[in-house]
């Protein structure tokens, strides 16, 4: 059953990695400059991304058939919480604030969006996909709020940093809150049939942008001089723990399916690439972003099918 799962598992990352392969290729041989790849990942994270959340949530979601909904986003921050201890279990083996809390980010905030929704419309049949990715567009609800504001405050230090409520408000967020409103008010549907078309078709373009965007990302991070101690230590609690608790408690609280791989996925997934920026933005030094991130991606590319393939073999085994 593990070697049956794994198989499929390994076609599917195969396909991201190709997508993210390209995006990688393209920035490492000058294909795309840093200007342009910022113009894609706003175009993906400000356009297509909320154009793809709208026509899911206003065409597929109801609060009847999703009674549970609140769940997911408190999910993200579960997942954030278990991040945090688990990091926090290692943070002895830094010296310095800032070595610390940038480990402690590397473990606690995940590539949450891009990546899964990628992996959930390569992974599972059509008839999943959808519900999947409503339960993905709640859980980011959630860890956009939590990522840009409690880890703003890791990674900035508040104490030379003003809270900006505007920050809390990112597009995907603002597409989020306006569908489910739209939805509570009886109006989901409403929106014409042409506008809902035309939104569909820029929605579908986010998977493959974001790829773009995560593999062009990767090749603006300077990997030498890697400090082997702190990437063993961040893979570890990462792409090891994490998971094998993500599947714990799955087994222990006997999840649902869908639910249940939303949550070791989320657990699974590499260190958030929105950490890098964050700190670029607020001219912060780099000590281990960069290469966590860096090595979490590259080694993910084992360990999200081995985990992923465990937790399918498991549901089998219930």
């Amino acid at each position: 059953m593990f070697l049956q799962s794994f198989s499929v598992t390994a076609v599917g990352i195969s396909q991201i990695l190709l997508l993210g392969a390209v995006g990688y290729f393209l920035m490492k041989n000058d294909f795309l400059g840093d200007t342009c790849l910022i113009t894609i990942s706003r175009l993906s994270m400000e356009i297509t991304l909320p154009a793809m959340i709208f026509c899911q949530l206003t065409r597929d979601f109801s609060f009847s058939a999703y009674p549970h909904w609140w769940a997911f986003p408190v999910m993200s921050i579960v997942v954030t919480v278990i991040g945090l201890v688990v990091g926090g279990m290692f943070l002895g083996f830094f010296k310095g604030r800032q070595h610390k809390m940038q480990f402690l980010s590397l473990i606690a905030f995940q590539n949450s969006g891009f990546l899964p929704i990628a992996l959930v419309a390569a992974l599972l049949p059509a008839q999943q996909v959808n519900t999947m990715f409503i339960y993905l567009f709640l859980f980011l609800l959630g860890f956009n709020l939590v990522m840009f504001s409690l880890g703003v405050y890791l990674l900035t230090f508040s104490k030379e940093t003003k809270f900006e409520i505007q920050s809390l408000l990112s597009v995907p967020v603002l597409a989020t809150i306006l569908s489910l409103f739209l939805v509570a008010g009886g109006m989901g549907k409403s929106v014409p049939e042409f506008i809902y078309k035309s939104l569909k078709m820029l929605g579908d373009c986010t998977i493959p942008l974001a790829m773009l965007v995560v593999g062009g990302n990767l090749a603006q991070i300077r990997a030498h001089h890697i400090r082997k101690r702190a990437m063993a230590l961040v893979s570890l609690a990462k792409l090891v723990i994490l998971p094998l608790v993500g599947l714990g408690i799955c087994a222990f609280f006997k999840l649902p399916h869908l639910v249940g791989l939303l949550f070791v996925l989320q657990l699974a997934v590499p260190s958030a690439v929105t950490s890098s920026v964050i700190v670029r933005q607020y001219d912060k030094e780099d000590i281990l972003l960069s290469q966590g991130i860096f090595v979490t991606h590259v080694l993910s590319i084992i360990t999200i099918p081995v985990f992923l393939s465990l937790y399918f073999t498991l549901c089998m085994l219930q």
